[in-house]
């Protein structure tokens, strides 16, 4: 059950101040309310002309300290990007020609485009529930999300990073759909990549990279500029090459907005802690799936079949859902309240339920 007298948890509902039941954070986060003003004053700033850049670097600090605390891994192990399937190209670039790549055949693209854009790979796809058994001798690299977007199933995350050591393999987990909710063992893997606007509630344009020292070390900066120098500000003009030692190289210069936005939020996400997040988005999606008649599951993502229109049904009657790979999908989240739950329930039993059915 959800601890609804968790004093963090109680604290952080009354930060999201949205009218509807919102059950689409596999999409995008919504913004708690000190998040969302924080980025509003920036801009306010920026249109005044009394925008302070070393803020914008102390947000990107504080952005890079919280989410290395909310995965367990130290700030020097974390780089600070836009956007996934950027960082997942540096892998891919960093591997050697006939390399073996393994991942999930329905996995989401921005994990799959770019080793399979480089030839020289050779990318195989199995189904998710396969992927351990398919790691031998031959795989160089395991890239897959921990969660799966379409239908929210969650990885084998154990007997992946069993499978990949005993066959001395890298594991890139894409945790963009997990982070911030489910506990992760993310020391078990090679590399983690996230974006941050969803389940780490902030602005679209964040994203992080993280990962072992020895398989950041591997990757090629080869979008370094001056935000991944040594010292940035002496970083801005003429060689030599000055790069910082540590995660940092790997660094792309932050929308600074979005990154101001975001750092309330993940200290937000830290201040109630994951275990009970995870306890509260289970508690969610389960009392979700009872009300439907569904076995209880795993996962803070519900995908269930429905006509096709039903996502703009539910829209009308004030419930936002997503489709994706033409099933429903509804997605719960520290924002997410029972109330919310039952509205959901009952206009989609009222759809269901409709003339003609």
């Amino acid at each position: 059950m959800s601890d609804t007298t968790h004093p963090a948890l109680a604290a952080a509902q009354a930060e999201f101040t949205a009218t509807v039941a919102y059950l689409n954070t596999a999409s995008y986060g919504l913004p708690p309310r000190r998040a969302h003003q924080a980025m509003l004053d920036s801009e306010h700033d920026r249109a005044a002309g009394l925008l302070e850049i070393p803020a914008m670097d102390e947000a990107a600090a504080r952005c890079r300290t919280a989410f290395a605390h909310l995965i367990g891994l130290p700030p020097s192990c974390v780089a600070i990007g836009s956007q996934a399937s950027y960082f997942v190209g540096l892998v891919a670039a960093a591997l050697p020609e006939g390399a073996t790549v393994l991942v999930a055949e329905e996995d989401f693209t921005s994990l799959l485009f770019p080793f399979l854009a480089r030839p020289a790979l050779t990318v195989r796809a199995v189904p998710l529930e396969h992927l351990p058994e398919a790691i031998d001798s031959t795989v160089d690299l395991v890239a897959v999300s921990a969660v799966q977007s379409a239908d929210g199933r969650i990885a084998p995350l154990e007997d992946l990073s069993q499978a990949a050591r005993a066959h001395d393999a890298r594991l890139l987990l894409d945790i963009s759909q997990a982070a911030g909710w489910l506990p992760l063992p993310a020391h078990r893997a090679d590399l983690l990549v996230c974006s941050a606007y969803k389940w780490l509630l902030g602005p679209r344009g964040t994203c992080f990279l993280a990962g072992t020292p020895q398989a950041l070390a591997e990757l090629p900066p080869i979008g370094a500029g001056w935000y991944a120098g040594a010292d940035i500000w002496d970083s801005l003009y003429g060689p030599p090459l000055r790069l910082a030692g540590d995660a940092r190289r790997l660094d792309l210069s932050p929308a600074w907005q979005c990154w101001v936005g975001l750092a309330p939020a993940l200290e937000l996400l830290n201040e109630v802690g994951v275990p009970a997040i995870h306890r509260h988005n289970l508690a969610m999606a389960n009392r979700f799936r009872t009300a439907l008649g569904l076995p209880e599951g795993d996962s803070a993502i519900v995908s269930l079949p429905a006509p096709a229109g039903t996502a703009e049904a539910l829209r009308e009657r004030g419930v936002i859902a997503a489709v994706r790979d033409g099933r429903l999908r509804c997605s719960f989240h520290l924002s997410t309240t029972a109330d919310d739950v039952d509205r959901a329930v009952e206009a989609l039993t009222a759809l269901l339920d409709g003339p003609g059915r």
